[in-house]
């Protein structure tokens, strides 16, 4: 098989932590066991710029930009040209591969590197509506984005549906490959928790989307039908306040434990705690957080949204609508059903069910048909473009066409030939231990 040299891009990436920064390492480190070529793309994280190597032989280009507003990079369009050319030539890259769709980094990459000739590959982890008007914003943005892409990936049907909705990229288009979870660092407990008092564990970012609000009504009804219950509730985020408010009003401190921010290495102790696991998301393409749950041996509630009924087997979830009463009584059930759970026996499925050496395989597949997609010339790029809409097709083909334009610029002032291309630099490694070693580090920042 062709082995690819492979430059992944986002805004999204550590020393952040998230579904996204996790995906990509966890799959740049497979792909590396492979025999690919990785290196990653971010923007400044405080300090940390330049290059960085991180376990494994990674590479990570961190770019001296620095983050505008939720971890996104300012929106220059081409100010971002001259510093991809200059990475996508020395590292003698052949596949650009962009995550995440509010990931502004991404966005020019994949616009720059198309202008270039090189295929690319977008990876979708999120959900959007139709309706408001950031969505519409965002959707615009990304009907410009896949336009011109090689081939796409969604991690969930539902979250293909989605973006093909979006985006009008055509379905054959677009790939569902699921995330994964490390299973070798979301390991059970080795004694069970006590079922004398029943834990039920919350960990997610306190905010709208995330269903903190279904949160506030379903705890204090949960607690007075189950005596015997207590919840213990990890992240941050602008809605804690109300949970601290439900809390308060209901007298349940003693009973509704608040940890604030979880980092990541700190995530499986939290969960091995409890009994049942609590995902109250209003929109979701696809929750790893339920798959680390699941690989500990928790059982899962969660609301019937977006791409979560296609994350597990009925018998290790119960899904409810996102209704503060039906909520409650999936949390009844789940309770009544504990019993029978064997936390070792649902670990054991979650390894066969979800690895990143299968996720990786199967990215592969993606990149081979990305290679073999035609070349597209210029005219037929813009009438891409110019399909996008009456006013936003125009519009797409000038930034188009002056990122062309910019582009023979730099190769007249600075030819590809005088570019110095890095030697490559083998590293001997095992993934699963990379897995382990990448916590370690997690720990020493």
């Amino acid at each position: 098989m062709e082995k690819h040299r492979i430059m992944m891009v986002s805004d999204f990436f550590y020393p952040n932590f998230g579904g996204v920064e996790n995906h990509i390492y966890y799959l740049s480190q497979c792909l590396l066991k492979l025999g690919h070529k990785v290196v990653v793309v971010t923007h400044a994280y405080g300090n940390r710029s330049g290059v960085r190597y991180m376990t494994g032989g990674l590479k990570v280009y961190y770019v001296p930009w620095r983050p505008f507003i939720m971890q996104n990079t300012f929106p220059t369009i081409y100010g971002l040209l001259p510093i991809m050319r200059t990475i996508l030539i020395r590292e003698r890259i052949t596949i650009v591969h962009g995550h995440q769709a509010f990931s502004t980094l991404c966005h020019e990459a994949l616009m720059h590197a198309r202008t270039m000739g090189y295929k690319v590959v977008f990876t979708d982890h999120s959900l959007y509506g139709f309706a408001d008007a950031g969505s519409i914003h965002m959707n615009k943005v990304l009907q410009f984005t896949l336009a011109d892409v090689s081939q796409a990936i969604c991690v969930s049907h539902t979250s293909k549906e989605n973006t093909v909705l979006r985006s009008g990229l055509p379905p054959q288009k677009v790939f569902v490959i699921p995330n994964a979870v490390d299973t070798s660092m979301f390991k059970p407990a080795v004694e069970r928790p006590s079922r004398s008092e029943i834990v039920i564990v919350v960990i997610s970012r306190l905010v709208y989307r995330k269903g903190t609000d279904l949160l506030v009504e379903v705890i204090p009804e949960v607690c007075r039908l189950n005596p015997n219950v207590r919840f213990i509730i990890g992240g941050d985020g602008p809605k804690r306040v109300r949970l601290e408010e439900m809390r308060e009003k209901h007298s349940l401190q003693d009973r509704v434990e608040m940890l604030g921010a979880v980092p990541h290495a700190q995530v499986r102790p939290v969960l091995v705690s409890g009994h049942i696991f609590l995902n109250s998301s209003l929109t979701e393409a696809f929750c790893i957080a339920i798959l680390e749950a699941a690989s500990c041996g928790l059982l899962t509630v969660s609301t019937r949204v977006g791409g979560v009924p296609e994350v597990l087997p009925d018998d290790m979830i119960v899904l409810a609508e996102p209704d503060p009463s039906d909520m409650v009584h999936a949390v009844q059930k789940a309770i009544s059903i504990l019993p029978s759970i064997d936390p070792q026996v649902m670990h054991n499925r979650m390894k066969e069910l979800y690895n990143w050496q299968d996720v990786a395989k199967r990215t592969e597949i993606v990149y081979d048909h990305a290679l073999k997609c035609s070349n597209q010339s210029t005219l037929e790029r813009l009438s891409r473009y110019l399909s996008c809409g009456p006013w936003a097709g125009k519009v797409f083909c000038f930034v188009m066409m002056v990122g062309f334009l910019l582009w023979q610029l730099l190769e007249l002032w600075q030819p590809a030939d005088d570019i110095e291309e890095v030697p490559d630099v083998s590293f001997s490694h095992n993934c699963d231990e990379e897995m382990l070693q990448k916590n370690q580090w997690n720990e020493e920042e």
